[in-house]
């Protein structure tokens, strides 16, 4: 069962009993034999023959949870109704709904927000369509669109059960950066048929974010996006990772002192997210990067059915190193990883260059784990929040959509992202900088404020902002 951990959490177990066979202590007695603790008890129903109750139960882990549940299923009289955690209670029903902004208390509330005077604002928009981005919700709210194809680390498990990931999204959006998100999963993984659909539901929202799409189909689903539609369309698995993960290299070598343009960065896996970083990298003035996947390092000169991976040797690898990782991470400052587990070995931190940084990101598991890393590495960051240092997308997407919205930019060019990952790091003050501390936590309010500002300044730089500043006018329905 989803949501359970090692640190403990509770179950609600949901019993039929029947009261001639089975008394309430049997079934209290075969819980605390297999080792759970009860904690609240409550009758749910109750008849002349049959009692019905939620148990809670404290419980270790998922294995846990089977021992008391196959402990229960032997007991004759007991009819095993359900079981929940803590995780999918939190799911009941979805995670998000739709609110309005005002109440409707009468008839003349009704002829204003519906006919007959919603006529004249549909009028107002059909005169001038941009009055869209200030009439209607596209001022605010952005898709969350997958397909299902590569939902974390689950894979191609389809859009209904992509669903949870991107509702709990839509939740950061709003929690963290004041913006309306709503999942929209797709049933189909026909390229053309994305676009397509995206570019048909567009009119409703002022932005687009790309989720859990497989590679290589994700690069042109998103480039074909952006060029065919006039809002921001941002793959988040790509972008997203690549800037904060920059966010934190850019911290890490300060601290350390090295510049990062001179130093030498080894990644391992290079699909969405490893070519994203490394165009990223390239942006931000780093000239030897070096991408590692099952077969090899990818080095100009060889051909690959991948055509994304032709781009990659052709901007890459600039000394030609060839072999596997263990062959070309020697010397390294930077070690990252987007691959899988057990990719980095201890000898080959130990061949790397003196303080070397390693941002190990396969989740849940490491490309190595940090244990094993710490006696040879300087700096160690990972994705997972049990670590310090925690490389994590929720500091990037809400601060650069409400930026986007904030400015109707168009789109998202390189340079905003490298203007939010700059931004991401300043959060981080040169007192606080350390090991352990080289990014801010997720939680940390001033992140969306500053990569927003960021953003938006870039954004008029770059020539995509459609909206005056709002910091130098007063909100309203003309600007």
């Amino acid at each position: 069962m989803a949501g359970l951990n090692g640190g403990g959490t509770s179950v609600i177990v949901r019993l039929e009993m029947h009261k001639e066979q089975v008394t309430f202590g049997k079934i209290a007695t075969a819980i605390g034999d297999a080792g759970g603790d009860i904690v609240a008890i409550d009758v749910t129903r109750a008849s002349k023959t049959t009692t019905t109750r939620d148990i809670t139960v404290k419980v270790n882990d998922p294995e846990h949870t089977e021992s008391i549940v196959a402990a229960l299923n032997g007991i004759p009289g007991v009819r095993l109704i359900n079981v929940s955690d803590q995780t999918f209670l939190m799911h009941l029903g979805g995670k998000i709904e739709v609110t309005p902004k005002m109440p409707i208390k009468n008839r003349d509330d009704l002829s204003r927000v519906y006919t007959p005077g919603v006529a004249r604002v549909c009028m107002a928009i059909h005169e001038d369509p941009l009055k869209a981005h200030s009439l209607t919700i596209k001022r605010n709210t952005v898709a969350v669109v997958s397909d299902g194809t590569a939902v974390l680390g689950l894979g191609n498990i389809g859009p209904e059960a992509a669903m949870p990931v991107m509702e709990g999204k839509a939740m950061l959006f709003k929690q963290m950066a004041g913006v309306d998100a709503f999942p929209i999963c797709l049933n189909t993984q026909d390229t053309e048929e994305i676009i397509r659909t995206v570019k048909a539901i567009a009119p409703a929202f002022g932005g687009i974010n790309l989720e859990d799409i497989s590679s290589p189909r994700c690069f042109e689903i998103e480039e074909r996006l952006i060029e065919e539609l006039d809002i921001p369309v941002f793959h988040d698995d790509q972008h997203g990772t690549a800037v904060v993960i920059l966010a934190g290299l850019l911290n890490a070598v300060k601290f350390i002192g090295k510049p990062l343009e001179s130093c030498k960065v080894v990644i391992t896996g290079i699909g969405a997210a490893g070519i994203a970083c490394t165009k990223m990298l390239l942006a931000a003035g780093v000239t030897n990067v070096i991408g590692v996947d099952r077969q090899g390092a990818i080095v100009r000169g060889e051909s690959y059915t991948n055509s994304a991976w032709d781009w990659y040797a052709a901007n890459t690898n600039p000394f030609l190193q060839t072999g596997k990782l263990s062959d070309v991470i020697a010397g390294a400052d930077i070690f990252i990883g987007l691959s899988g587990p057990g990719v980095l070995k201890v000898e080959d931190v130990k061949s790397m260059a003196s303080d070397p940084i390693v941002f190990a990101m396969a989740n849940p598991t490491p490309e190595i784990a940090p244990e094993e890393a710490e006696p040879y590495v300087r700096i160690m960051a990972t994705g997972r929040s049990d670590y310090p240092n925690q490389i994590n997308n929720v500091l990037c997407f809400p601060g650069i959509f409400r930026g986007v919205l904030d400015c109707r930019a168009s789109r998202i060019t390189q340079e905003m992202k490298l203007a939010a990952a700059k931004a991401i790091a300043s959060v981080v003050n040169d007192d606080e900088l350390n090991e352990y501390y080289i990014i801010p936590s997720v939680f940390n309010q001033s992140v969306v404020e500053k990569v927003r500002e960021a953003v938006m300044d870039a954004a008029y730089e770059s020539g995509v902002a459609r909206r005056r500043n709002p910091r130098d006018l007063q909100d309203g329905i003309h600007d």
